[in-house]
């Protein structure tokens, strides 16, 4: 399988049982996301000490209702508390991911 080219193409791989790991990891903790599996995909995130991992963290946190710990994590990814849909938040995090 290979890195989708857009987010129409990721929400295809979602009828996969897996992401391809030869995928970014951010992308695979996206994947796991939208797959429904929360756990697997803030593991991912919580490996990943950059300002994707710090963003992907809040999504999950906002995603879970921990707003407080959300937006520790957004600041550290240096961006603001999202205004959109969580749904919104997703498609645009792996629209950057796959930029």
């Amino acid at each position: 399988m290979m890195i989708p080219v857009n987010y129409t193409d990721f929400t295809y791989t979602l009828e996969n049982k897996a992401p391809d790991k030869i995928w970014p990891e951010g992308l695979q903790a996206m994947w796991f996301d939208a797959k429904g599996d929360w756990q697997k995909s803030h593991a991912i995130a919580q490996d990943l000490n950059t300002p994707l991992g710090s963003l992907i963290h809040g999504y999950l946190h906002r995603k879970e209702g921990d707003e407080f710990n959300a937006g520790f994590w957004y600041r550290q990814a240096g961006v603001s508390y999202p205004q959109v849909s969580l749904e919104e938040e997703l498609q645009e995090i792996v629209e950057e991911i796959l930029t």
